[in-house]
């Protein structure tokens, strides 16, 4: 039998319910809705952070949804030359993706802002990633998949796209969704439990 959650994860990704559950926090989950447009002239790392509080804030205005639960919003961008790239809805815009990506190194900035009755605090982590040369054949493969599909940057390092990863400096968590150095300490500031024994089933919230 799980443990009470003690968190509202603001997402409905498998891979940060995944990396909460890594290190021991109960929790439900449930998506944010709100627009994540990238505002004119708005920096890569400011928008992330903006999702990220924008998300848990969501929430947090909503008591009865949230189980009355403080609440964890995350987001993560791939940047290539000052610019985010998105996610791929296609398989066309996936192998673009890659194009960009392949033989040289790009940015993923990934922030997580908590949200507490006391108020909402930030953190992010900025990750370089170098991609090794991917051959066209490579490419078409991987971008014809579903792996790439609504992953920002077209690619999901813990997946196949692992074998295009020469070297990485930053945070791995981060690159898949969730940096949790920075989410541990934002829990453990509003002493919110982590490394709880017992089972870590992470619930979807109705």
């Amino acid at each position: 039998m799980s443990n009470a959650a003690v968190l509202c994860l603001a997402s409905g990704s498998p891979r940060r319910r995944e990396l909460l559950a890594q290190i021991g926090v109960p929790h439900v989950a449930i998506a944010a809705d709100i627009d994540e447009s990238q505002r004119a002239c708005e920096a890569p790392v400011h928008y992330v952070r903006r999702m990220a509080c924008e998300k848990a804030a969501r929430l947090g205005s909503q008591p009865a949804l949230r189980h009355d639960l403080p609440v964890l919003g995350a987001d993560t961008a791939v940047v290539v030359a000052g610019r985010v790239l998105g996610k791929p809805h296609d398989p066309a815009a996936a192998a673009a993706m890659l194009q960009q990506l392949s033989a040289g190194e790009h940015q993923v900035f990934s922030a997580v802002a908590l949200w507490t009755e006391a108020g909402c605090e930030c953190l992010h982590s900025e990750t370089r990633v170098r991609f090794r040369e991917i051959s066209p054949a490579e490419m078409a493969r991987y971008a014809a998949g579903t792996e790439p599909l609504d992953k920002a940057g077209g690619y999901a390092i813990q997946g196949f796209a692992a074998v295009f990863v020469e070297s990485l400096t930053g945070s791995y968590s981060g690159v898949m969704g969730l940096p949790l150095f920075e989410t541990a300490q934002l829990l453990d500031r509003r002493g919110i439990g982590r490394w709880q024994p017992g089972s870590f089933v992470s619930m979807l919230a109705p």
